[in-house]
């Protein structure tokens, strides 16, 4: 086995050089191709993001891994090789398997617990597949790196807390209703950041949303967005009350909400709670709507503070998601050292089939005819002499493997019975 892994990345690279070798999704099959194509290579797998480019291959022993993604990055960018290198690392064997399960754990994100990597390694997976690209170590070991993924989001917090505003908002509506089921939103002015918390909200179970913005035709069009209702601009007081969460993104230079208007509305909703997100600036709801009971205002830093709060909880699991990362490449490392005896255990179990049916076949030659009661205990017999036989050279086999002085003990094995390495 021979692993490389060629990357760029946020933390490396900048966005100027990234682009210049990212491979388009439509250009992602036959870039495979052409790499798993390439003399020496047995597997190659490249994953191509906004963030990361990297390629992955494992070679035969007589191939030099480095040379081979040079000569494809010659042929596949408009970037030269030289101007590369201050930006390129490279993880060979085990550091390479080590870089592979972070990178799936999203251990090596710009947002750490960010669950986009893991699908954009899943597919770039199976366009190898699909390309033959994948067939031995390297394919064991993304497989394992889903599944090592998978137990990092089980077992560590890392990506439970919302670390963006608007997912900050979904967080926040979740803790103060319980359920956000049934829910109606409003959102005051048509802002990007006003729309995304909105969307977040709707996936999150609100089931109506209210859209005002001082020109209506792009409540109308924002309504449509999300098949909601648009409000007029002049009434919206009017109808808050309806609304169970409210987004304000409004340019307005003055409070277009305030404390006055507030008790209003509490009281026609009879004192149930309403979520507040006010992430205009300058502020469109007075602060001292905070004041009054069962009403819930947060503005765009209170939002980022929780933002900040979850990034340091998140940091903080994530010292627990390395230590599974380290334990789970161990256990990769020694299962692909016992892949790498397989062979030999394979013609260990075939020369000792061999030499039991020709000395089976001498003893019929010497007993005669036998019944099919004595052939099937004749069968059984010498099957059971020569497991026994095989049984402790193997199970030495597969403990030695993951040793680093395991060699040596294998290659006395394969001296032993002969067996060809």
């Amino acid at each position: 086995m021979k692993l490389l892994v060629t990357g760029v990345s946020h933390k490396t690279t900048p966005v100027e050089v990234r682009e210049c070798l990212a491979v388009p999704d439509a250009d992602l099959p036959a870039a495979v191709k052409q790499l798993a194509s390439s003399p020496g290579v047995n597997e190659a797998l490249i994953l191509s993001t906004c963030n990361r480019v990297e390629i992955m291959v494992d070679v035969d022993d007589e191939t030099d891994p480095e040379q081979v993604t040079a000569e494809f990055l010659r042929r596949a960018s408009a970037v030269s090789p030289e101007s590369l290198e201050p930006y390129v690392y490279r993880h060979y064997n085990k550091e390479a398997i080590h870089h592979v399960f972070r990178v799936a754990s999203s251990l090596d994100s710009m947002i750490i617990g960010e669950p986009q990597i893991l699908g954009q390694l899943k597919h770039a997976y199976a366009v190898a597949r699909e390309q033959g690209g994948l067939c031995g170590p390297l394919e064991n070991v993304l497989a394992r790196s889903f599944m090592v993924a998978k137990r990092v989001r089980s077992e560590t917090g890392i990506g439970q807390m919302a670390v963006s505003v608007s997912f900050a908002a979904v967080e926040l509506a979740r803790k103060i209703f319980g359920s956000l089921s049934g829910k109606t939103v409003m959102i005051v002015g048509a802002g990007k950041m006003s729309e995304l918390a909105a969307r977040h909200l709707r996936r999150s179970g609100a089931s109506r949303v209210l859209v005002t913005n001082r020109t209506h035709e792009r409540a109308i069009e924002v309504a449509r967005t999300f098949e909601g209702t648009p409000v007029e601009y002049s009434r919206f007081i009017s109808v808050l009350p309806e609304a169970d969460i409210l987004i304000a993104s409004s340019g307005a230079p003055h409070y277009l909400v305030r404390k006055e208007d507030m008790q209003r509305v509490i009281a026609a909703r009879r004192n149930r709670p309403m979520f507040l997100i006010d992430i205009a600036v300058p502020r469109n709801i007075e602060p001292a709507v905070n004041d009054l009971d069962n009403v819930f205002l947060y503005d765009i830093d209170d939002l980022q503070e929780v933002v900040n709060a979850n990034l340091r909880e998140r940091i903080k699991e994530a010292d627990h998601a390395e230590e599974i990362v380290v334990h789970e490449v161990e256990r990769m490392l020694a299962r692909l050292k016992v892949q790498e005896v397989a062979p030999t255990i394979a013609g260990l179990q075939e020369q000792l089939e061999q030499l039991r049916r020709v000395e089976l076949d001498k003893a019929r030659r010497r007993m005669g005819p036998l019944s099919p009661q004595q052939e099937e205990v004749l069968e059984a017999l010498t099957r059971g002499i020569v497991n026994k036989i095989a049984h402790g050279p193997i199970t030495e086999l597969r403990r030695q493997a993951g040793k680093p002085e395991g060699v040596h003990v294998i290659d006395a094995i394969r001296r032993v019975f002969r067996l060809e390495q």
